[in-house]
């Protein structure tokens, strides 16, 4: 899996910065391991968001994730929490763990990096091949509504935050939708602010995100021997409309 248009996840501080505190996942994820039992693993988990909040509440995790800058971060935070995690620096579109789980995640709309039809096919195949049969996978991706897919391709007011050194960033984004690929492909720039406001700084990254609609991913899943328990709009179980934002969906691996 090529990860050279990854520029988001090139500095885990300013990921961290911008997420580590929002984990609106967490609460429906602990509903489900709590019904599993043995190791549960994390796919593209990034600097632990998820993880470690897990491993504290006593479960036993394994952390999966390409970028070895990422991973570095995660293992230094489990070790200030004093939790122990398995970390795995491994590609998930060929997964090799020599372990299988009663139930893999993979959240963050991180399924959105594979971008090819192969691509998908060879993640779904390596969550298939570590999951005990009838073993739970939950993964989570932006919903191609409208809205979402037909954003104007000019520079756009996101948000504001204070980093670590108390200085405003206001973040902005360009976005561009190629219908052919089902690509979006997304420009950050996060323009960093003194206290008079002047700016002091700026940094631009680039993300490209696939959207895959709802019937494609029914009929994806299924080709790849798993089926569809629930699909919800969100993590408090909504029900998934023509509005939505993100499409949750908790799959059960067939007998093979």
């Amino acid at each position: 899996m090529a990860i050279n248009h990854f520029e988001e996840y090139d500095d885990p501080i300013l990921y961290d910065q911008e997420n580590e505190a929002y984990f609106p996942e967490l609460p429906f994820l602990l509903k489900w391991a709590e019904k599993q039992q043995g190791i549960i693993v994390d796919l593209a988990c990034g600097t632990g968001r998820l993880t470690i909040p897990l491993a504290k509440r006593g479960y036993h995790l394994a952390g999966v994730d390409i970028h070895n800058g990422m991973l570095t971060k995660a293992k230094q935070k489990s070790d200030q929490h004093g939790v122990r995690i398995d970390w795995r620096e491994q590609d998930c579109t060929v997964l090799d763990l020599q372990i299988k789980s009663h139930f893999i995640y993979c959240v963050g709309n991180s399924f959105q990096h594979f971008h090819s039809n192969e691509e998908q096919d060879r993640f779904l195949t390596s969550v298939y091949k570590h999951l005990h049969d009838d073993g739970i996978f939950i993964f989570g991706t932006r919903f191609p509504s409208e809205e979402e897919l037909l954003q104007p391709s000019t520079e756009e007011y996101w948000r504001s935050y204070k980093d670590n050194e108390q200085v405003t960033v206001d973040v902005y984004t360009i976005s561009q939708y190629d219908s052919l690929s089902q690509i979006q492909h997304y420009t950050t720039i996060r323009k960093y602010k003194n206290q008079d406001g002047t700016i002091i700084n700026e940094k631009i990254t680039g993300i490209q995100l696939r959207y895959v609609f709802p019937k494609e991913m029914e009929r994806l899943l299924r080709s790849n021997g798993f089926e569809i328990l629930h699909h919800y709009s969100d993590w408090q179980e909504s029900e998934i409309t023509n509005d939505s934002y993100e499409s949750i969906y908790v799959c059960r691996k067939k007998n093979s």
